[in-house]
């Protein structure tokens, strides 16, 4: 037993002070110390500016503040603003000896300042240790993590730990590169292609900050573009910030830049680098040996010092919405470091979202548009197949290809490879009926039947197997699969034609590249692989499932993965030709057909503005049991212009499947609410749920049933 653990009137167990005196006796006797001073007892402090201020690693609502402690005169030197540290938390005022407190558990934190003074009346402990003297918190990074914190009703604590990657001593002892002489300023190249392209890589070398919403042109010039962007701001001496969706696309800007700039002029931030490798990279960034960074959303809150550019390619995709608290989209990250380092901004995709559309429709950035003739220059030729087609198409309503989707397979395999992209991975996820189409469901708890690789049909809810279903609406007894997976879509088309090779890219495995040699793709949306010298055609199979989601964003979202596949395609002027399954007078499809992404986002921002749905207005969901949504939202403070939306009960998630963030435990009924505020109040709303989150912390509400509070949620339904 330690000595700081003694107690005046017998130990803990009620043993005699006689008893004491013998156990700490032996322990001063003993050759090796058995147990090590938990505080520091005695020692001197610090002359000048004696109190550290510190953030403690506690990820709890209610303690996200700031906690005062001694600086030992030990720890004077390496106990600067910006180190991490640790420090005794927990204990009370009663365990107090010669003016300081002991006691408490041992946790991380960072020191954030140092004081001569404290606003705590009562005794402060003192810190514990200095992990490092490496100063991986600055004061910029400190200022954005805390407004990460504030506009997503998070912790502080919270946002550093994706901020600051986990320390790697064999890292930090390694010295960084020495920092190279800003690179000459780059040629526009394929930015003229762009109606103010050439003026915005200008104004980046030349020092200034514009702001753009780029809308790229189909095939593979992206990654050149973009590394043209960071290499301007470069040139002017700046640092440069670029977030990609997923490593694939970081490996191509990746070769771009190492092509235009060479070795070490940039930083990758992936976590397939490994934490040795990711921590020795940040560390170079930090330093201010590296002035460029490229990676997945991580690298979002990478400390480039006098920051110059921050970039984001495809910001729709969902890889760019973190998953752990408070979930912050790598795009907000960015529009705070823009406004805050006063910096450039560019938002860039083959398609465009509602909310680069009201950044343009605001005024706060400048539109990056290829005129019209460049767009049917660089464009496949889109064609459709509706319901009517299918309707008078015999091969159609014998298989799932339809006779226009065939000859375009057929004649693009003459000249390359073809890509048919699937909504879905497996093997006939959904069962329907195959007379009225109407969905097959389970007779006992009205769950979706499913045929998994193709076996006997069971419950997706329930597990239950089904024997003798038949279709309430009309009668029939025969099924077909409402949306096939790319397993079976690749065995048919591999039966239709058998000398082709057919390969597939999804979850379980995503392929990077193909050949050019004539072969069949089948990929899920998001994994199509990049074929050598583009894609002969491509085949939009089900798109009436991607449109027909329950979901604000699922033509938003149609439209950018049909055109991130479409933009694979060779040009028309190539042979190129994409053919969707889907109605043609939806407004997706005639966006597709038109390539007009930025309209259809201009018209969903009008209709959302219309119905005060996001991003016109703020939003929150609160998530969990009945009775836990019903108690946050009757003690929680809300704005008085703040609308509550139900609850409504959520699906009930089936066993043994990977649970989504948010999403209820299998088998538990959860129901969501949702806040809505109009503009301007969205940090109100926020401080609101945050501080009715952190009192029913508090009062020791948190450890009953769990209730969910996500800002701006990526999907509301």
């Amino acid at each position: 037993m330690s000595s700081e653990n003694e107690q005046t009137g017998g130990g803990a167990d009620g043993a005699p002070p006689e008893q004491l005196a013998l156990i700490r006796d032996s322990v001063r006797k003993a050759k090796t110390p058995r147990a090590k001073p938990r505080t520091w007892r005695g020692a001197a402090l610090a002359e000048e500016l004696p109190v550290a201020r510190v953030l403690v690693d506690k990820g709890v609502l209610h303690l996200d503040r700031y906690f005062d402690y001694a600086v030992p005169e030990e720890l004077d030197a390496d106990a600067q603003p910006g180190v991490r540290v640790r420090v005794r938390f927990g204990a009370g005022r009663h365990r107090v000896r010669g003016g300081r407190r002991e006691g408490g558990g041992l946790i991380d934190g960072f020191l954030v300042e140092r004081l001569a003074e404290s606003d705590y009346s009562g005794p402060l402990a003192a810190l514990a240790q200095v992990v490092s003297p490496e100063q991986v918190l600055s004061e910029e990074l400190l200022g954005l993590a805390r407004a990460v914190a504030d506009r997503y009703a998070g912790s502080l604590a919270d946002v550093l730990q994706l901020a600051v990657p986990p320390r790697n001593a064999r890292a930090e002892q390694r010295r960084s590169p020495e920092p190279l002489p800003p690179p000459p300023a780059p040629e526009a190249g394929s930015w003229q292609r762009y109606e103010r392209g050439a003026a915005f890589v200008e104004s980046l070398a030349s020092g200034g900050a514009p702001r753009a919403v780029w809308n790229a042109l189909p095939g593979p010039q992206w990654s050149e573009e973009l590394a043209r962007a960071v290499a301007a701001t470069l040139a002017s001496g700046r640092g440069a910030l670029a977030v990609l969706p997923d490593g694939r696309a970081v490996a191509r800007v990746d070769a771009a830049l190492t092509s235009l700039l060479g070795e070490g002029r940039h930083a990758v931030l992936t976590a397939d680098a490994g934490p040795e490798k990711r921590y020795a990279q940040w560390l170079a960034v930090r330093r201010g040996s590296v002035r460029a960074v490229i990676g997945t959303r991580a690298a979002m809150f990478a400390p480039v010092q006098d920051l110059g550019l921050v970039a984001l390619w495809d910001d729709g995709d969902d890889s760019h919405s973190e998953q752990h608290a408070p979930q912050p989209h790598a795009r907000e990250v960015l529009l705070l470091r823009a406004a805050q380092d006063k910096c450039g901004f560019l938002l860039g995709g083959w398609g465009c979202t509602v909310e680069a559309a009201q950044l343009v429709e605001s005024g706060w950035a400048r539109p990056l548009l290829a005129g019209r003739d460049q767009v049917r220059a660089a464009a496949p030729l889109v064609r459709t197949v509706g319901d009517q087609d299918l309707a008078r198409d015999e091969a159609a309503r014998a298989a799932r290809l339809p006779t226009l989707a065939w000859q375009a397979v057929r004649d693009g395999l003459r000249h390359g490879p073809v890509l048919v992209q699937v909504p879905r991975r497996g093997y006939v996820p959904r069962m329907a009926c195959a007379g009225c189409r109407a969905p097959a469901r389970c007779r006992h708890c009205s769950g979706p039947l499913e045929a998994p690789d193709g076996g006997s049909l069971n419950c997706g809810w329930c597990g239950r197997e089904e024997s003798g279903w038949h279709c309430p609406e009309c009668g029939s007894f025969r099924l077909r699969a409402s949306v096939v997976g790319a397993r079976r879509t690749a065995e048919e088309l591999g039966r239709a034609f058998p000398a082709v090779p057919v390969r597939t890219s999804g979850r379980e495995h995503v392929l990077d590249t193909v050949p050019g040699a004539p072969a069949l793709v089948v990929s899920t949306p998001g994994a199509e692989p990049v074929a050598e010298g583009g894609y002969a055609a491509a085949l939009l199979l089900d798109g009436w499932a991607m449109v027909g989601r329950p979901d604000l964003r699922a033509g938003e979202d149609a439209l950018r993965r049909w055109i991130a596949a479409a933009s694979l395609v060779r040009p028309q002027s190539g042979g190129g030709t994409v053919v969707v399954v889907a109605e043609p007078t939806l407004r997706p499809v005639q966006a597709l057909v038109r390539w007009d992404p930025v309209g259809h986002a201009v018209r969903e921002l009008a209709e959302r503005a219309e119905l005060g749905f996001p991003p016109v207005s703020r939003m929150a969901a609160v998530s969990g049991p009945a009775e836990a949504v019903a108690d946050f939202l009757r003690t929680a403070e809300l704005p008085v212009e703040a609308e509550v939306l139900g609850p409504v009960p959520l699906p009930v998630p089936a066993a043994g499947r990977p649970r989504r963030t948010g999403a209820p435990p299998p088998g538990e009924q959860w129901e969501r609410a949702l806040v809505r505020v109009p503009p301007g109040r969205g940090a109100a709303l926020a401080a609101a749920l945050k501080a009715a989150q952190a009192a029913r912390m508090a009062r020791g509400s948190g450890s009953g049933p769990g209730v969910w509070v996500r800002v701006d949620p990526a999907d509301i339904g």
